[in-house]
């Protein structure tokens, strides 16, 4: 079932006092505004501040579980122990990045939809960031690539950057199916696998892959994503909302 979005009154005004991470606006000296408590969520290999209108995210893109990307010396460093009998180690090795978001506060509906492009199109609370469902150039599925996911369904690219184009299974298991997991490029979240008991289908979905309603964050209503099992898995045709940026 497709759902159109009626409206966005955002907590996003609402800041919590308790967050250190502040931006002054220069023209006067006595505003500051600080990080939404929603944007506080994040693991602490990320910073968030905020500039205007943007929230402005910087990650090192390095998971917080195991995998058999780290080097073996690394203390993450684990051997595949997952469930898929092709798993093919690919050669490339997970290494620190400086990523930086600049996702709107308030997101809108685009009039014109941006395609997702290869790369970093949203990040995780764990700071790992979310690729789209092609493989490369030109939509090439991920069906080879696939089997180089590790055991909670992530793979570093050429340079090192760490990402999931698919569930972050390590994150579902600790924060629950049903969780916000993180945000894409548009500032619009990033939900689990299921909602309400039970487990969200494509057919549930828009071309975008979401729909609106409230949400335990969002009491207002709020057009959100939903991660499936079945491609497109994160995000469809583009982005449902105007994308800001994204730089490493």
């Amino acid at each position: 079932m497709k759902n159109k979005v009626l409206f966005f009154a955002l907590p996003f005004l609402i800041f919590s006092c308790g967050n250190d991470d502040t931006t002054v606006d220069d023209n006067d000296d006595d505003i500051t505004t600080e990080v939404p408590e929603l944007f506080q969520r994040f693991s602490d290999n990320v910073s968030v501040s905020v500039d205007g209108d943007f929230i402005v995210i910087v990650t090192d893109d390095v998971p917080d579980h195991p995998s058999p990307y780290f080097d073996t010396g690394n203390p993450l460093h684990e051997a595949y122990n997952g469930n898929n009998a092709n798993f093919n180690l690919n050669p490339n090795r997970i290494s620190s990045q400086t990523i930086t978001f600049r996702i709107p506060i308030n997101p809108s509906e685009a009039a014109n939809k941006e395609a997702t492009s290869l790369g970093a199109m949203g990040v995780s609370l764990n700071g790992v960031v979310f690729f789209n469902q092609y493989a490369g150039p030109n939509n090439q599925p991920l069906t080879s690539e696939i089997d180089s996911f590790d055991q909670y369904l992530g793979h570093p690219q050429q340079t090192g950057v760490y990402h999931y184009h698919q569930e972050p299974t390590y994150l579902t298991s600790t924060l629950g199916s049903n969780a916000l997991l993180g945000w894409l490029l548009d500032g619009f979240p990033v939900y689990g696998p299921v909602e309400d008991g039970t487990r969200v289908n494509n057919s549930d979905l828009d071309d975008y892959h979401g729909h609106a309603h409230v949400t335990t964050e969002y009491p207002n209503g709020i057009y959100h994503y939903h991660i499936t099992d079945a491609d497109p898995y994160i995000n469809g045709n583009g982005f449902y909302g105007v994308a800001g940026t994204v730089s490493n």
